[in-house]
C-alpha cells in the first residue's frame, strides 16, 4: 500500500474543505450534482473519444498502481540474475532450463528461454529491447488517459460555469433561481480545476513514474541475461548491475 498517495489525496481534500469551513461557508455548498455531472461526464466523454477502448480500459485498470504499486524489485531481479550466472558458470546455459517454467513473469520466461535455446547475445538483446519498447509505449499511453483527463477537466469546468451563468441570465426575473445558477457556475469551475490538479494530473505522474521504474528493472534484466549469454564472470555482472540500483 502506497501510504503517501492516500495521505496526499486526503490532505488535498481536507485543505480545501477545511478552508471553506474556516471562511464560514458550508460544506453542502460545494456539493452540486449538476456541476459534477457536467465536469466528470464531459471529461470522461472527451477522454474516451481521444483513446482506443483497450488503452482507455488499461488506463482505468492502472489506477490501482497509485495505491498498490507493482511489487517488482530491482534487488530481487539482481539476485535472480546472479543465481543464474553462477548456475550457468558451473553447468552451462542448459543448467538453467529447469528454471524456465518457474518464471511467472512472461518477459523473464521469454528471455530465459531464448538464452537456453542458444540465441546470440545481440539477437537476445534486440528481441527483448523491442518487446520492452512496446511495453513502455503501451503503458505510457495508458497513463496518458489520466493526463488527458487533467487537461480536459478545467475546460469542461469552464463550460459548466458558462452554462450556469446562462441559466442565471434566463431567470433574471426570478431572483429565487439566481442562487442555484450562480452556485453551479462557480462549483463547476472548482470541480474542473480541483479534479485536474488534485487527482488526474498527480495520478498520471505517479503512473508514469511506476512505468519508468518497471522499464529500468527490465533493462537491468536484459543486461543481466545478455551478460550471462556472453559468459561473463558473475562478479563482473554484479558490478555492472549495481549501477542500476544506484
Amino acid at each position: 500500500m502506497d501510504i503517501i498517495s492516500i495521505v496526499g489525496l486526503l490532505l488535498g481534500i481536507v485543505a480545501i474543505v477545511g478552508g471553506q469551513v474556516l471562511e464560514g461557508g458550508h460544506i453542502g455548498s460545494l456539493l452540486q450534482l449538476t456541476a459534477f455531472l457536467i465536469v466528470i461526464g464531459g471529461t470522461l466523454g472527451a477522454v474516451m473519444l481521444q483513446h482506443s477502448l483497450r488503452v482507455f480500459l488499461d488506463g482505468l485498470a492502472m489506477l490501482r498502481w497509485v495505491f498498490r504499486p507493482p511489487q517488482e524489485s530491482p534487488e530481487v531481479v539482481m539476485a535472480m540474475i546472479l543465481d543464474w550466472s553462477h548456475l550457468a558458470r558451473r553447468g552451462g546455459l542448459l543448467a538453467l532450463e529447469p528454471l524456465i517454467d518457474e518464471q511467472k513473469d512472461l518477459f523473464h520466461r521469454r528471455g530465459l528461454q531464448m538464452m537456453v535455446d542458444g540465441a546470440e547475445p545481440e539477437v537476445l538483446r534486440d528481441t527483448l529491447e523491442m518487446e520492452l519498447s512496446g511495453y513502455e509505449s503501451h503503458h505510457n499511453d495508458a497513463a496518458k488517459v489520466w493526463l488527458a483527463a487533467g487537461g480536459y477537466a478545467p475546460t469542461i469546468g469552464i463550460i459548466g460555469a458558462v452554462m450556469g451563468l446562462i441559466h442565471v441570465m434566463e431567470n433574471l426575473s426570478d431572483p429565487s433561481k439566481l442562487g442555484s445558477g450562480i452556485a453551479v457556475a462557480f462549483v463547476a469551475t472548482i470541480y474542473g480545476v480541483g479534479s485536474a490538479n488534485l487527482v488526474f494530473l498527480p495520478v498520471a505522474s505517479k503512473l508514469r513514474f511506476h512505468v519508468g521504474r518497471l522499464v529500468r528493472i527490465r533493462e537491468m534484466y536484459i543486461e543481466g541475461i545478455v551478460s550471462i549469454a556472453n559468459g561473463e564472470n558473475p562478479r563482473m555482472i554484479e558490478a555492472k548491475l549495481q549501477g542500476y540500483l544506484n
